[in-house]
Order: structure tokens, then sequence, then C-alpha cells
């Protein structure tokens, strides 16, 4: 392989993350630019495509310095192609195609890969997978993300859109609504969002006393990480919504495993900052509904990269296509 770096892209909502990593994966330089979704999004590929060129100036780098360029992208992603559709957050609204645009700006390989399925690459490769074969990543924020690592490659489905783990229905009696029309789905229930779902569904069943039921029943936002932190702090209320909580997530992983049976379920998002707390909770309530024959065959833990997991698996990547190309 020609090159001693290659350029990442962690593309979101609000901004972009682009970072020079090497190919031992250590992230060399790393920066951010504002997602401009002005004018149905029209900016962002351009701004992006200028914010590397001027950073390779600054570190005087040139092209043939580099093994090629690795992105990470919200929305349905055409991997072949190098195209999105859906990516609606960032003002999208047509089919992009990413590709002629970075090729047009640099002559260099180009790879487009969803960002779910791009941060548990680089979990699996760098962080907590620990390059194990087969290994799930599920991102715990406002929703609920997942990417499927199979034979230590990315597992893409029949359509190129496996991995949405957040829509299968852990309760379909559930009156929680999800973000996709159905209800009972597991992000309406054990994502941050899904958690104050059930800490507002419990407020009006429970008689107790509870700071946090007050602030909920005075109209106050309730943050998922306060509701944490009362359970740990023997709030009877919330202790009762974490162990719901827990046992929908520790739910879903069984279904992973009994399906699956990867080496490691690895927890990601802004939840899994809640550490052991979290982790000894989910482990216990998945063994519950696992599959007996599969008990202790797959361990759950914590992601380990943070911000940084999809750049290092745009990276990896970027790595991956190369050796096959050049096999």
């Amino acid at each position: 392989m020609s090159g001693q770096y290659i350029i990442a892209i962690d593309l979101g909502g609000q901004s972009a993350k682009i970072a020079i990593v090497d190919l031992d994966g250590q992230i060399r330089q790393k920066w951010s630019i504002h997602t401009n979704i002005l004018d149905k999004g029209q900016h962002i590929v351009p701004d992006i495509i200028a914010s590397i060129k001027d950073h390779l100036d600054l570190y005087q780098l040139e092209e043939k310095n580099l093994l090629g360029i690795g992105m990470g992208s919200p929305g349905s992603v055409n991997q072949q192609a190098g195209t999105v559709h859906g990516a609606f957050n960032l003002n999208w609204e047509d089919q992009q195609d990413l590709a002629s645009a970075f090729h047009q700006a640099f002559d260099l390989p180009f790879y487009l890969e969803n960002d779910a399925n791009i941060a548990a690459l680089g979990e699996q490769r760098q962080g907590a997978g620990h390059n194990q074969a087969h290994v799930v990543l599920i991102t715990l924020g406002t929703g609920i993300g997942g990417g499927i690592i199979i034979d230590d490659q990315i597992y893409h489905g029949q359509q190129g859109s496996a991995g949405e783990v957040g829509h299968m229905i852990l309760n379909k009696d559930s009156h929680i609504q999800c973000t996709c029309g159905r209800y009972g789905c597991f992000e309406a229930l054990a994502s941050a969002t899904g958690l104050n779902n059930l800490a507002r569904e419990y407020s009006q069943r429970f008689s107790g006393q509870s700071a946090i039921k007050e602030a909920i029943d005075s109209g106050q936002e309730v943050t998922a990480k306060e509701i944490i932190q009362a359970s740990q702090d023997n709030d009877l209320f919330a202790q009762k919504i974490f162990d719901e909580y827990t046992s929908y997530l520790g739910q879903g992983c069984a279904n992973l495993i009994d399906i699956l049976t990867p080496a490691c379920i690895i927890l990601g998002g802004g939840i899994s900052k809640a550490g052991d707390y979290l982790l000894k909770a989910v482990r216990a309530k998945c063994e519950q509904y696992v599959f007996k024959a599969l008990e202790g065959q797959t361990e759950i833990v914590l992601a380990e990269l943070g911000n940084d997991a999809a750049l290092i698996g745009a990276a990896e990547l970027v790595k991956t296509h190369e050796r096959l190309t050049k096999a």
C-alpha cells in the first residue's frame, strides 16, 4: 500500500469531524467544521473538501502521502456507487453522489459507509471489539443505531441497510410510539429518549415521593443522565424506571445474541457513560432472556473509542478496501 496517511470523515447533522489517521489507526490530527444544511445541504460536501485541502496545506501533505479517503454518513448508503439518500437531518432531499464530488476534488480512492456501521468497524478493529471477527455495536443516544460485523466485515444485508436494530419490536402492547410510527420499538424504549418515555409513562402510576417524578409532573425537562444518577442515589421512582429500561435493553441484546451469537455486543453512545452501573444491570437482564444454550457465549461491553470510533472506522474502511484491491 502506498501512502502513509488516510483522511477520515465522520459527517453528522451538527458538525463534520475530519482526521488524518496513520496506517496503525492512530489519529495524528483532528478538527471539525460546522455542517451547513442551508440550501438543501448543497454546501456540506464542498465545505468538507475545502477544509481537507486547507489542512493538507497546513500540515504540508500531498496526495502522494495519502492512501485514500473514508467517510461515514447518515442515511442509506450505496457503498459501491458512493451515494447517500434519506439523510434528512442533513437537509438532503435527493440522492447525493458523494463519490463523484470527492473524485473530482482528489485523485484518491474514496470509500463511503453508513455512520453507525463505520463506528462499529472502528470499535471492532481498534476498540472494545479487540479484533474479534463477530461484533455488534449498539449506540444509545436520542435514538438507537447499530452496526453488525460478521467475519471481520460490515454486514450490509440484501439492500445494504442491515443493522437497524433500533426498530425491532420489543413490546407490541406498548403505548410508547417510535419516530418510525410504530409502537414498542427498541429505540422507543431503550434509547435516551426511551428512558424519558418510560419515566413520563410511569409517573402517572407512581404515588411515592421522588424528586424526578416531581420534576416531570411540574413539566420540567429531565435528562436520562439525571434519571440514572437518581437511580444510583436510591430514588425509588428512578430505580423502577431504570429497572424497566435495562430490562428492555437486556431483551434487545438477548435477541441479537440469539440470532447472531457475536463474540461481543458493544454499548456506545451517551447512555453508555453510566458505565458499570448500566453494564451490570444489562448483563443480568440479558441472562434472563437469552436462549440458555447460548448463555455466556457473548460478552456485553462498553465502547472504548468514544467520538473517535467513526473516524477510526473510516480509516479502517480504506485500509480494508485497499488491501483487497491490491491483493
